[in-house]
């Protein structure tokens, strides 16, 4: 690796100054900061972290989701494969690990906690206890991801705790996710080793965990965006705060990452050294990575921006490697293994008909920028003797398909996607991703999930009145694409259009059906198995 020297104004984050240097890398490390009086006005600093994210909701694989990244000065990500998981089992967590060992770009993945999520859903996969130590053994995984299963932890489920217990005992840290979790449940959860939380959508709920010794990571993804609310706690508690993105889509990641978030934060009037402490340094100390800080001896792992109000990126260096310059990556596009589990069938129209058992139905009540859902009545439209969709109401059929086995599908209605012709579907359905679909008619229904059995897993969209039907195929476990971000992004950004011009008002209605069926997340969801409350964690009728 050619050596090099670089000048600029050396942002010292700790010490909340600027000072102008050269700065000397030899073998990847930095060798040398010197001062220089007349070094030009941009700005050298640490690279992003993203502190908590699922790749896999890129639809890219790892080596192509740090090709989009690094243009934006992320030089690291702390990842959680359970999406994977899910589908794969361990073989998953090692297919991330491999693809992302092909790329320079520092990728941290954790040993995923909850495969399954739940006893609730049908899933390809479990890891047991017994994978998890074996995983938290492995030098490249340095946490444990998300321990998305609060409320076993707190009624000591021993699973959870020995999971939270394997990664206590080799020193590494507990990922958190207890969406709403107040007071003193918050603080017993924390308690039991958690260590931060991604989850928070109000300021209250991480004030009672940060109150706790939670550190809290502050999201703003594609469907889940809870930063306007959380940003001043970057200032008022630093050092406690970290930014992720949780779940990013391609058209998204085109535009920006962790650089958007901080001149955000900026731009609301927090101090730039606080923000870029959530967004440079806590990660990599809170979870004690291998990433340079720009000191002397560190790897060269830092990027040079153009201010500290905007924070637009000119070039960034992975081990001394220049990685991306001027909007564009270096880094090479390796060929991609595909790996899957789809158990592909058609499925007809008549298996998605609701037979009626009453007047009035639970709803699924989806929230624009949200996980949460909330729980409506609606009076049910009977046509024929079966409940149907009510476009004009809003309150439309949505179905899961198991992807791994035959099976019937589940039927319950949803509001606020607000279709008034066809249907969109895809693989993608946290956690368990089985085949999610929501729509305006059983026609539509069926072909959008057909689109995606086809396609071995993907996205659909279909309206046969319109003869439009168009797909994003999925094929590395019906979860990422073969394809770059500029490929996938644009091929997603023509569905999302599609789908907006069919009525959605939702700001990524594919991001949000995808967590419809993410049981863990109060109130209402869909599983393969049948309507699901959250609250109470227990089936409920889609019949009043």
């Amino acid at each position: 690796m050619a050596d090099f020297e670089v000048q600029g104004q050396l942002v010292d984050i700790p010490g909340r100054r600027t000072r102008p240097v050269t700065v000397r890398v030899e073998g990847g490390r930095i060798a040398q900061i010197t001062d220089t009086p007349d070094a030009p006005p941009t700005y050298l600093m640490p690279g992003f972290v993203d502190a908590h994210v699922h790749v896999e909701s890129s639809m890219l694989v790892p080596t192509e989701f740090a090709r989009a990244a690094v243009v934006h000065g992320t030089v690291a990500t702390v990842s959680d494969p359970h999406e994977i998981g899910n589908v794969l089992g361990v073989a998953g967590v090692q297919y991330m690990l491999d693809n992302a060992q092909q790329s320079p770009f520092k990728f941290y993945f954790g040993a995923p906690s909850c495969v399954p999520a739940t006893t609730f859903e049908t899933a390809g996969a479990a890891i047991t206890v017994e994978e998890v130590e074996q995983l938290l053994d492995d030098p490249r995984i340095p946490y444990l991801s998300e321990m998305m299963n609060f409320p076993g932890v707190l009624n000591g489920d021993p699973d959870c705790l020995a999971k939270i217990a394997a990664a206590k005992s080799r020193g590494k840290p507990v990922d958190g996710h207890a969406p709403g979790l107040r007071g003193d449940d918050a603080a017993r959860y924390i308690a039991a080793g958690i260590t931060t939380d991604h989850e928070c959508f109000t300021k209250e709920e991480a004030l009672d965990k940060l109150a706790a010794g939670c550190k809290i990571s502050i999201r703003e993804g594609s469907a889940a965006r809870n930063f306007d609310a959380l940003y001043t706690l970057i200032g008022e508690h630093p050092g406690m705060t970290m930014l992720c993105s949780d779940d990013k889509h391609p058209d998204e990641l085109l535009l920006g990452h962790i650089n958007k978030l901080v001149a955000r934060a900026v731009a609301g009037g927090v101090d730039a050294y606080d923000a870029l402490r959530a967004a440079c340094v806590t990660p990599v100390e809170h979870y004690s990575l291998d990433l340079g800080q720009l000191r002397v001896g560190d790897p060269a792992d830092f990027i040079e921006v153009d201010s500290l109000t905007t924070f637009g990126v000119l070039r960034t260096w992975i081990d001394g490697g220049l990685v991306a310059q001027a909007g564009s990556t270096k880094l090479p596009s390796p060929p991609v293994e595909v790996v899957n589990r789809f158990e592909a069938r058609e499925v007809t129209a008549a298996e998605l008909r609701l037979p009626a058992e009453g007047a009035a139905i639970r709803v699924i009540d989806a929230v624009d920028g949200q996980l949460v859902t909330g729980c409506v009545e609606a009076p049910a439209r009977v046509v024929d003797g079966a409940v149907v969709s009510d476009a004009d109401s809003d309150v439309l059929k949505m179905v899961v398909v198991n992807r791994y086995a035959r099976a019937d599908p589940a039927v319950a209605f949803v509001k606020n996607f607000g279709l008034t012709r066809g249907a969109i579907a895809s693989s993608v359905a946290h956690d368990s991703h089985n085949v999610i679909a929501v729509g305006v008619s059983d026609d539509d229904l069926a072909a959008a999930i057909n689109l995606v059995m086809r396609d071995g897993g993907g996205l659909s969209a279909a309206c046969l009145a319109d003869d439009q039907q168009a797909s994003q195929p999925l094929p590395v476990a019906g979860l990422m694409a073969t394809g770059d971000c500029q490929t996938v992004g644009e091929a997603y950004g023509r569905l999302d259009a599609l789908v907006k011009s069919w009525g959605s008002p939702l700001r990524a209605p594919y991001m949000t059906l995808s967590f419809m069926a993410l049981l863990v997340i109060p109130a209402l969801k869909l599983s393969d198995k049948g309507l699901f409350d959250g609250g109470r964690f227990e089936f409920t009728p889609v019949f009043i």
